[in-house]
């Protein structure tokens, strides 16, 4: 009887670790369908969805994982979705909203000023928009008072008082972490993001996708040039010049454009700070110089540094600036719209650099310092 007990019991066991070997099979999550960007991931766990955060902040590796519901009932982890009424608080995210049809969720906003595109500009005239007030200062009661379901935040750190302020109220806080990505299309993808939070995740990856196509449509097209222009890129800052570091989302456009960015090889995903003597040395005769701040004039340029005119770019005619294309309140459009539509800042890359690979394109963001 003993030894019956003893293979009853051993049989037991091994049913019951089979079956708990099954349930841990099924608990793995699907393949992610992000594909470049690093900061954000969208998963489906046992029949929830997921978003989690893995980059929110500067030199953080904290995670912030988010189910995503349709309750009503919510714990401090969950999200309810579609979104009906949120607030975002940078320009970036307008754009991504304006692709999915969602603009019409945003009811706050700080800064409105410095918006520029015009279907939503038009949501702030007719007052469907309140203004926040600075982004770092904004104005809680008025947030309150609009009954956001959300608040996409932007900081560069995870402590800011006025995030913290606004949890304690009950209002959920998602950390944008677009602008940390390092190459263009993982700033884009950001777009499915928002996708998620709306339930419209096929048409997140629709847009995206065409997004996708055209960048590498782009890039092939750049290879076809025998020629690799030289680049110079930045300006001064007081005694500072901050040309982009080699590994840099900045630094990838170039690359993909068939540039010879000057300062590809240095490390680095975010800016080197260099004398103004050390640019001089390397990039004097650089055959283009692009973002020279926000002036639009050469008379700006020398105003600023009359040490300007010792580059063969400036001589030349050969400097672009992104300062000329602004909305109607002073927004500019490249800092809105480009991080979703790098594709478009490649072809300005490969339009004023190789003109005769895109005859027909008409540039978007850039325009030749006067």
């Amino acid at each position: 009887m003993k030894r019956y007990l003893l293979i009853f019991s051993l049989l037991l066991l091994f049913t019951q670790s089979k079956q708990e070997t099954k349930k841990t099979t099924e608990k793995k999550p699907v393949q992610s369908t992000v594909k470049y960007a690093k900061g954000f991931d969208i998963i489906s766990e046992n029949g929830e969805k997921k978003l989690v955060i893995k980059k929110a902040f500067q030199s953080s590796h904290e995670y912030f994982s988010y189910t995503l519901t349709n309750k009503t009932n919510l714990s401090k982890k969950e999200i309810k979705v579609p979104v009906e009424k949120i607030v975002v608080t940078s320009t970036t995210h307008i754009p991504m909203l304006e692709l999915l049809n969602a603009e019409n969720t945003i009811v706050g906003f700080p800064h409105t000023k410095y918006i520029s595109s015009k279907r939503t500009r038009n949501r702030i005239k007719e007052g469907k928009i309140v203004e926040l007030g600075l982004e770092q200062d904004m104005n809680t009661e008025k947030l309150i008072d609009i009954e956001p379901e959300l608040v996409i935040g932007f900081a560069l750190h995870p402590n800011t008082k006025l995030y913290q302020n606004i949890k304690k109220t009950g209002i959920p806080v998602i950390f944008n972490g677009d602008w940390l990505e390092e190459t263009p299309l993982g700033r884009a993808e950001w777009i499915k993001l928002f996708g998620a939070l709306y339930g419209k995740e096929k048409e997140a990856d629709s847009i995206f996708n065409n997004i996708e196509k055209e960048y590498l449509k782009a890039k092939e097209i750049a290879k076809n040039s025998d020629k690799q222009p030289t680049i110079l890129s930045g300006s001064m800052f007081k005694d500072v010049w901050n040309v982009p570091a080699g590994e840099s989302f900045i630094a990838s456009f170039y690359n993909d454009a068939n540039l010879n960015y000057l300062w590809k090889g240095t490390k680095g995903t975010g800016s080197l700070p260099l004398s103004f003597e050390s640019v001089l040395e390397k990039g004097q005769h650089a055959d283009f110089w692009f973002n020279c701040g926000l002036y639009a004039t050469k008379e700006q340029l020398t105003t600023a540094n009359i040490h300007y005119k010792e580059f063969d770019a400036f001589n030349n005619n050969k400097i672009f600036s992104i300062g000329h294309n602004k909305g109607e309140t002073g927004g500019l459009i490249y800092f809105e719209l480009s991080p979703v539509r790098p594709d478009l800042v490649l072809k300005d890359l490969i339009k004023i650099t190789h003109p005769n690979l895109l005859p027909d394109y008409e540039l978007t963001f850039y325009k030749e310092v006067e």
